[in-house]
């Protein structure tokens, strides 16, 4: 190809790229007042509360997330966590961090998910007669899961690929879900 004919296909394929951009550019919408924009009416927002109180043991958590739908298909999405968890006279707890993750439906009723939590893990166990003991570190997750969808909730379960039974915040790597999503 001569040299010429390069320089004025490059020039076309140029001109026809920014005359689309600037094109799509224009003819975007702005959403009237009360209106929303396109991009949160693809958000839903969802999440977990927990709380288990008896016999000298508390446990409170509280874990928000959203998730933005690139299509019917494919959801990605972002969430916290905080815990304190409490024994009377044997451990305190605090587990706080935060978590991505992605969302496949193959068919409506099946998801599939991929999510990575890293989350710190701050504990104190008491001694009797003696000074506490902490154990605080970085706990890293890398959860695949399936579930059962219905709607905005799924029922599944998900797998820790990270899992190590010495240094974990959980007690095993599988674990059930239920997810909502409003």
């Amino acid at each position: 190809m001569k040299k010429n004919t390069l320089k004025n296909l490059t020039k076309s394929v140029s001109f026809v790229f920014l005359m689309t951009v600037c094109f799509n550019l224009s003819a975007q919408e702005i959403p009237k007042s009360g209106q929303k924009s396109e991009f949160w009416k693809n958000v839903q927002f969802g999440g977990g509360l927990g709380l288990s109180v008896g016999s000298g043991f508390t446990d409170i958590t509280i874990a928000p997330s959203a998730i933005y739908n690139i299509n019917k298909y494919v959801a990605i999405g972002t969430g916290l966590q905080g815990s304190y968890v409490s024994q009377k006279n044997y451990f305190t707890s605090a587990i706080y961090g935060a978590s991505l993750i992605t969302l496949f439906n193959p068919i409506e009723e099946a998801q599939i998910s991929l999510e990575v939590e890293q989350v710190r893990v701050n504990t104190t166990f008491k001694t009797t007669g003696g000074p506490s003991i902490k154990d605080n570190f970085w706990n890293t997750g890398l959860f695949v899961g399936a579930g059962y969808r219905m709607d905005n909730v799924t029922i599944g379960a998900r797998y820790n690929l990270l899992y190590n039974k010495d240094k974990s915040v959980y007690s095993d790597a599988l674990m059930p879900f239920i997810r909502v999503y409003f």
